[in-house]
């Protein structure tokens, strides 16, 4: 947020704020542990307001709910945004002070007038006015978002959306409040502070930094491209072109979990070689040339792991890797090897402290500090500084030169959902997590839940009804690029024309065989919340019952 790559405050927050606003986020199943830190702030006095198209597990914990329609979220924070300056609670002073862009800004959200903002989203008039109220008001206000944001083609400008929010009121750099992105897996905050974007060194630092650059040069030995990589859906675009034609795939199972996954598999099939470095034989795996079989990063490694709240912590493996499975540094180095370039045998330690001398923000974290502290939040760039509860506290400093940079306002339009609802394709599908399960069920599906249902499509009792299906019939939904059969279950959850799936079970019901690849241009993100589908009863089905509404 605001020039760091993760968001600005600490777990403890949550415990001790005003207000939560869980916009795009069904934390109860999807984020369990922060989810407890929450209930602490619920069970404090905290009044929390959910911003989703389903009546999540998450939402019946709200005070407030806003149904949202699918992909709506910037109309919806404009209408917020415009009614908190209507009103009179833009935090005026820390606006002055702290920000830039306002006036730009003010006059991007006028059109957003409440009735617009819900003939956009059809969160009721008055509910939206109550937000901005509410979150204008707070002496402390926590908002928090996840793949509900994210998963959009217009993913980035969903979050400066809510970002916009924060900086009207000024809920950013203090404790209590500030902007909260949970990360979608474990060590997703990891994976991007240690580099894995395509133009950024560990750190966030930039690649395209001439002086940034040239240490990183200067420490490996080697000269480093100017340039960015290419993201997951531009390597599949470069594979379609034929200007990549080799993968190395660690840790990851696109097969299933890329959107349109008909054109995933073909692709993947089209390379000259495919390298797969996994725990499971997965499905991507299955296709590769070379599989190297991993160790388990959580419990038979040596290594750090970094939260949602910026907290270093280290791992230590409680047992040794099975069989022929190796760690990932030995693998990646003995590859290297192989390559002809000699890294020797580091320790997960020496590696560490290697990403410390390059990257200023881990500067300060050994390993003993690590072990001795609980873990460590970055920026943390020496050895006595304790690190960081909460992030850009300078923007409330009286010093200009102290405070920095001023945070800019970031002006959004709207844009609908790309796959569009017609006649043939009426129906909106979303996609999302259960408790029980993770991602592709490559980690979970061998394991017996007594939450754990197969997958279903879930659908609103008025579309059962209309539809004249019965609980548990298999129907057949298509959209632009393909079907599936999968058994329909009744969600009360879902409003009219709201449909839901998981990406858990893709062995039984591949989702992704419906969902649009299209993609961000900003974050790379592909449009999984999105897909227009049509549901149909598959012929010789026996009549429903009356779904009871």
């Amino acid at each position: 947020m605001f020039g760091a790559g993760g968001g600005t405050s600490s777990y403890e927050e949550i415990e001790q704020t005003d207000l939560v606003v869980l916009w795009g986020s069904n934390a109860r199943e999807a984020h369990p542990i922060f989810f407890h830190h929450l209930l602490k702030g619920l069970r404090r006095g905290a009044k929390m307001y959910v911003v989703d198209p389903r009546r999540t597990t998450s939402a019946q914990w709200a005070d407030v709910w806003l149904g949202i329609d699918v992909g709506s979220d910037i109309a919806l924070a404009n209408a917020v945004a415009r009614e908190i300056i209507h009103a009179g609670l833009v935090n005026t002073e820390f606006v002055r002070r702290a920000t830039s862009g306002f006036e730009e800004y003010a006059a991007s959200v006028e059109p957003f007038t409440l009735a617009e903002g819900e003939r956009l989203t059809r969160v009721p008039g008055d509910l939206i006015a109550d937000l901005a109220h509410d979150y204008g008001r707070a002496g402390r206000a926590q908002l928090c978002w996840t793949l509900g944001i994210t998963e959009h083609h217009t993913a980035t400008d969903n979050v400066l959306a809510l970002c916009n929010l924060a900086l009207l009121t000024g809920h950013v750099g203090r404790f209590g409040s500030g902007l909260v992105p949970l990360r979608g897996q474990n060590n997703v905050q990891g994976g991007g502070d240690m580099g894995a974007l395509p133009n950024k060194f560990p750190g966030f630092q930039d690649v395209a930094d001439d002086a940034v650059r040239a240490r990183f040069e200067a420490r490996w030995g080697v000269a480093v491209p100017r340039g960015p990589g290419w993201h997951l859906a531009q390597m599949f675009d470069a594979i379609e072109r034929t200007e990549l034609r080799a993968l190395y795939v660690l840790g990851e199972n696109p097969a299933q979990s890329e959107a349109d996954k008909h054109r995933t598999v073909r692709l993947l099939g089209e390379l000259d070689h495919l390298v797969v470095q996994d725990i499971f034989l997965t499905k991507t795996a299955q296709l590769a040339d070379v599989v190297l079989p991993a160790a388990v990063a959580s419990f038979e490694s040596e290594g750090t792991v970094t939260s949602s709240e910026r907290r270093v912590q280290r791992l230590r493996p409680a047992r040794r890797p099975p069989g022929e499975a190796r760690d990932d540094i030995d693998i990646i180095c003995e590859v290297a090897r192989r390559l002809g370039h000699d890294w020797g045998q580091p320790s997960a330690e020496e590696v560490w402290d290697e990403c410390r001398s390059l990257s200023p923000m881990h500067a300060g974290m050994r390993y003993d500090r690590l072990e001795a502290m609980g873990g460590i939040q970055w920026p943390c760039p020496t050895e006595d500084h304790p690190g960081t509860q909460f992030l850009h506290a300078r923007l409330w400093e009286e010093d200009p030169a102290e405070r920095g940079a001023a945070a800019p306002f970031s002006p959004v339009e709207f844009e609908p959902p790309l796959d569009e609802l017609s006649d043939e394709f009426p129906v909106r599908l979303t996609t999302g997590r259960r408790l029980d399960s993770f991602n592709t069920g490559v980690q979970t599906g061998g394991y017996a839940s007594p939450l754990r249902r197969p997958e279903t499509l879930d659908l609103s009792p008025e579309d059962m009804a209309g539809l004249g299906v019965a609980e548990g019939e298999t129907v057949q939904v298509s959209s632009r690029r393909g079907s599936i059969t999968v058994p329909v279950h009744l969600d009360r959850s879902l409003r009219p024309g709201l449909a839901f799936m998981t990406l858990h079970f893709p062995d039984q019901a591949e989702t992704n065989v419906l969902t649009l690849d299209s993609w961000d241009p900003k974050s790379g993100t592909a449009e999984f919340k999105a897909t227009a589908v049509r549901v149909e009863r598959l012929p010789g089905a026996l009549e429903a019952q009356a779904v009871p509404a």
